[in-house]
């Protein structure tokens, strides 16, 4: 048992898929810039906190309505050419937003960028699903998240820097970043492309409907929806709102602006603190041991962070937080591919949790903003903390995914190394056992 387990740990990341994750690494530096200046960049135009909110909600609504394109898209064309055209997309959508003359162009313009952004996001998904050694999926996952949020580390605190230069700059930055991904991805991944072609993919796709059958996938949904509420709607709208008002006067050592790119900077060091762990052991001691934690822990802090005292609990709460989503973000994307497999298309059931993750991403702001706007922020991330504990809840009731291959064996995570030649055998008894 203890050398299966550490045979694991020789079983290297797909050369393709390290090219994905050095793509995401430049993409999440390009997202960190933009993020604590588009709040103040929104209400620059005069408007509120719910028409700031309505900004991010528009970028969410417009990845929800494509998700299923976005799915069917990627079954159809293939992962690489979708997720190069996604990027693109979103790359002009930065320089528009660059040039935008009014609130309403901007509504627009960053609502075109979700169309991109969900795009290149399902087709990265499914790419990771397929090229993911079954023994590794945790470690894949937590390696693509990491990326990110390395990037989002980095990407706040120059974003602070740049907005000196105007609040248009950081923009056109990102808007360049993306541009050089989308160039890596088509150069470097050039033979994988021309190998899909000459070897059509045959796989059946797994109907939505079944993986619904699966409590984990229902639980899953749940997750991604509370994550995408939290992380991607609050913490990118209300969360740099608060940071730049409620400080103000305390004498703290940064001042609005530059509080909210601290803000944002530890919650993605307290997710790369986390991912560092969750990702491989979920692969040996299963998803739910983490998952379930880390909404848990996600939600206390976040309910937490309206009630904060002075900067300094504010920033210690951000951590927190951030190590809480950090313990579940891998584990509940390796669930996904746990259920589909590497010999089935994951596209629409991928689309469909990516789905999820952006109706809260929508709805979360909008509600939040309009909390603030009505009432104070306390009650606005009170909720939202409260959302993350109910989506704990509904882990506690699912089964476990990565179950032992056989009755008293190891977990797919703890196996040696699985090619594709024998992958299917191998989850084949994965499922029968789970």
């Amino acid at each position: 048992m203890r050398r299966s387990a550490e045979t694991t740990h020789r079983v290297t990341i797909p050369r393709e898929i390290k090219v994905l994750i050095g793509c995401a690494f430049i993409i999440a530096i390009g997202f960190g810039i933009i993020a604590p200046v588009l709040p103040q960049y929104a209400q620059s135009f005069g408007v509120g906190a719910f028409a700031v909110s309505a900004v991010v909600s528009a970028f969410g609504l417009t990845r929800l309505v494509f998700a299923p394109v976005s799915g069917r898209a990627t079954s159809r064309f293939g992962e690489t050419p979708v997720y190069m055209i996604g990027v693109t997309i979103v790359a002009i959508s930065m320089f528009l937003i660059a040039s935008a003359q009014t609130y309403w162009q901007l509504l627009v313009f960053r609502g075109l960028g979700g169309l991109g952004s969900t795009l290149f996001t399902v087709s990265a998904m499914s790419f990771l699903a397929r090229k993911s050694p079954p023994s590794i999926r945790g470690r894949v996952s937590g390696a693509y998240a990491s990326a990110f949020l390395i990037g989002n580390i980095a990407g706040p605190v120059v974003g602070g820097l740049l907005a000196t230069w105007g609040p248009r700059v950081p923009f056109i930055i990102y808007g360049t970043a993306l541009l050089i991904a989308a160039g890596l991805v088509f150069v470097l991944l050039r033979e994988s492309r021309l190998a899909d072609r000459r070897t059509p993919d045959t796989r059946t796709a797994m109907p939505v409907a079944e993986a619904w059958g699966h409590g984990a996938y229902r639980a899953s949904l749940g997750s991604f929806l509370a994550n995408g509420w939290a992380t991607f709607g609050v913490r990118n709208s209300i969360t740099p709102l608060f940071a730049a008002s409620a400080f103000v006067g305390s004498g703290f050592i940064l001042n609005g602006p530059q509080t909210a790119a601290a803000a944002l900077a530890v919650f993605a060091a307290g997710n790369i603190v986390a991912i560092t762990f969750s990702s491989r052991l979920s692969d040996r001691y299963g998803r739910r041991p983490l998952i379930i934690p880390g909404l848990m822990i996600a939600g206390v802090a976040t309910a937490a962070i309206g009630f904060s005292p002075d900067a300094w609990w504010f920033l210690a709460l951000c951590i927190a937080a951030g190590m809480g989503t950090g313990m579940l973000n891998a584990p509940q994307q390796a669930a996904i591919a746990d259920l589909v497999g590497q010999n089935r298309k994951a596209g629409s059931v991928m689309s469909t949790a990516q789905m999820s993750s952006d109706l809260g991403a929508i709805v979360g702001p909008l509600l939040v903003g309009f909390l603030v706007d009505v009432a104070n922020y306390e009650l606005a991330f009170a909720i939202t903390g409260a959302v993350l504990v109910m989506a704990g809840i509904g882990w506690l009731l699912a089964p476990e995914t990565n179950n032992p291959v056989v009755p008293g064996g190891p977990r797919t995570g703890a196996l040696p190394k699985i090619t594709p030649a024998d992958s299917g055998s191998a989850e084949q008894s994965h499922r029968d056992v789970g």
